[in-house]
C-alpha cells in the first residue's frame, strides 16, 4: 500500500508539475507580450489591408481567410495545439542542439568581388548575397544575431559573426520567401531600406515592407506564378512553396514561396521553407534543370514533418528540379528545431552520394563560383562534431 501511494504521488507529482511549467509558459507569453507593447511593435510589421487585401482575395491560392498549400498540409503541432508544443519546445531540449565551439566563418570583402562573376555567399541559415547577370541580390537576409521579436529569444548559434549591412555592396533585389522572423528580420531590414533598388516577395509580404517604410513602387509583390522581369535577360518567377506564415498568432495573412532567378546563361532555385510534394516535380518540369538549387535543409523534425524537408527529402527535391549543383542551407547559424546541429551536414552528405549533382557544402562567408564546376568544399563540420562529442 505504501508503495501505490508513492507511485500515485509520483503520478500526482509529474501531472501538475507539467501543468504548472505550462501555467508558467502562459505567463511569460503574456509577460512577452506587454513587452512587446511596452518596447513597441514594428517589428511585428503590418497584415494587409485596402487595396493588397482585395488583391490577396482574388488569389487562387486564399480561401476563407487565409491562404492554403497546394495538398492537405497539417503538422502535429496543429493536432497537439500551441502551448503544449511551445512546452515541448522550451523545456525538452535534446543533447548537441548547438555546437560546444564556434563553427567557421569566412570573412569575404563583398564589396571587392567582381562583379562579371556569377557567384553566391552563404551567410549562414537561408541568408545568402547573390551576384548574378550583373545583378546583386540578397535572399532572406537575417544578420543579427536573434531571429525573433526580442534579442534574447532564438539566440544564434555562439561566435563572432562578421557580416553586417554596412560589409555590404549597393543591393539590386532583395528576395524574402515569407515573413517569419527567421527569414524576414525588421533591423536588417531597416538598416538596408536605403541601399536597395526593389524587393521581390510572395503576396502580403509587401505590407510589412510598406509599413516599415519601404516604398510601394519598390516592391514587386506576387502570387505563385507570377514572374517579374525587371531588366534585360533577367527574370525572377514566384513558385509554389509547402510551409506557413505569420509573425505572431495569426498564421497564413502571407503568402510564401520559392523562386527561380532565371536570365540566358544561369537558372538559379530558391526553396524557401517547405516540405516535400508535387510542387518540385512541376518546377522541374516547367523550367528544365537549374543551374543552382538552394534548398533548405535544416530545422527538420517529425512534428512539421509536412512544412520542412528531412534531408533525404531535400535531395529528391534536388533531383525533382533537375538541379546540376545543390546548396543546403537553413542550418549552421540558429536552432529553431530539435535535430543536432550537425544532423543537415551528415545526412545530406550520405543521401547525395551516386547523385548526378554537385553538393555543395562552404563554410559562412566562403565564395560558390557558379561557373567553376571543379570547385569543392572540405567536410569541416567533422572537426567539430568531434568537439562537440568530447
Amino acid at each position: 500500500m505504501k508503495l501505490y501511494k508513492t507511485a500515485m504521488n509520483s503520478i500526482i507529482y509529474k501531472k501538475y508539475s507539467g501543468e504548472t511549467l505550462i501555467l508558467l509558459l502562459c505567463v511569460l507569453i503574456l509577460l512577452l507580450c506587454a513587452s512587446f507593447f511596452l518596447l513597441g511593435c514594428s517589428s511585428f510589421g503590418q497584415l494587409p489591408e485596402g487595396e493588397r487585401l482585395k488583391r490577396i482575395k482574388e488569389s487562387p491560392n486564399y480561401s476563407n481567410g487565409e491562404f492554403h498549400n497546394q495538398i492537405p498540409t497539417t503538422t502535429r503541432i496543429d493536432e497537439e495545439g500551441f502551448f503544449s508544443a511551445m512546452y515541448k519546445f522550451l523545456f525538452k531540449k535534446p543533447e548537441n542542439l548547438k555546437p560546444e565551439n564556434p563553427l567557421p566563418v569566412v570573412k569575404t570583402d563583398l564589396k571587392s568581388l567582381d562583379e562579371n562573376r556569377n557567384l553566391i555567399v552563404w551567410l549562414g541559415h537561408s541568408s545568402s548575397y547573390v551576384q548574378f547577370n550583373k545583378k546583386r541580390i540578397l535572399i532572406d537576409p537575417v544578420l543579427e544575431n536573434s531571429a525573433a521579436p526580442i534579442s534574447f529569444l532564438n539566440k544564434a548559434f555562439a561566435g563572432d559573426y562578421p557580416y553586417s549591412v554596412k560589409d555590404l555592396p549597393d543591393i539590386d533585389y532583395i528576395i524574402i520567401s515569407h515573413d517569419h522572423w527567421d527569414h524576414l528580420e525588421y533591423p536588417t531590414m531597416q538598416a538596408l531600406k536605403n541601399k536597395i533598388k526593389a524587393v521581390i516577395c510572395p503576396l502580403g509580404v509587401g505590407s510589412h515592407l510598406e509599413y516599415w517604410g519601404f516604398d510601394p513602387k519598390n516592391i514587386y509583390e506576387g502570387d505563385w506564378h507570377n514572374s517579374f522581369q525587371l531588366d534585360t535577360d533577367f527574370t525572377i518567377h514566384i513558385l509554389p512553396a509547402r510551409h506557413f506564415s505569420g509573425r505572431w498568432l495569426k498564421r497564413n495573412r502571407t503568402l510564401w514561396a520559392g523562386f527561380i532567378l532565371e536570365s540566358k546563361e544561369f537558372k538559379v532555385f530558391y526553396s524557401g521553407d517547405t516540405g516535400y510534394g508535387p510542387h518540385f516535380a512541376e518546377i522541374g518540369k516547367k523550367f528544365g534543370s537549374v543551374d543552382l538549387a538552394i534548398i533548405e535543409n535544416g530545422q527538420y523534425d517529425l512534428d512539421w514533418a509536412t512544412i520542412h524537408l528531412m534531408p533525404e527529402e531535400t535531395v529528391q527535391a534536388a533531383l525533382d528540379v533537375g538541379a546540376k549543383s545543390l546548396l543546403p542551407v537553413h542550418s549552421g547559424r540558429f536552432a529553431i528545431c530539435r535535430h543536432p546541429w550537425y544532423d543537415p551536414y551528415v545526412r545530406i552528405t550520405s543521401a547525395s552520394k551516386d547523385k548526378n549533382f554537385r553538393l555543395l557544402t562552404p563554410k559562412i562567408g566562403e565564395v560558390i563560383y557558379l561557373d567553376d564546376l571543379n570547385q569543392s568544399f572540405t567536410p569541416w563540420w567533422q572537426d567539430y562534431i568531434k568537439q562537440t562529442d568530447e
